[in-house]
């Protein structure tokens, strides 16, 4: 169980949800404890390198943005320079629509 479980289910029944992350990791982005609104991902909806999006990255849930783009991979990392590594589509579950 990860701590975005709850929200990645909302998200793929449709739902947009709203969570508060904690960590450093996207700093200038996202400050730790900032409301985050993520809408679901559309099976057709482009992705561009510097969308946040909500993933799965070999078991771990971030809140990350996607680095680079290969194809049908995408890369994804923090805003310190950090990289987590490769994913396809099926490991993004949503992309953030809204910081307050």
């Amino acid at each position: 169980m990860g701590w975005a479980d709850g929200h990645i289910a909302r998200l793929a029944r449709g739902e947009t949800v709203q969570f508060r992350p904690r960590g450093n990791s996207m700093v200038g982005k996202i400050a730790s404890g900032q409301l985050c609104t993520v809408t679901p991902l559309d099976t057709d909806a482009a992705l561009a390198v510097g969308d946040i999006v909500l993933c799965r990255v070999k078991g771990n849930q971030y809140l990350h943005l996607v680095k680079a783009i290969q194809g049908e991979r995408f890369q994804i990392g923090n805003n310190r320079g950090g990289i987590n590594g490769w994913i396809t589509r099926r490991q993004i579950f949503g992309r953030l629509v809204g910081v307050e």
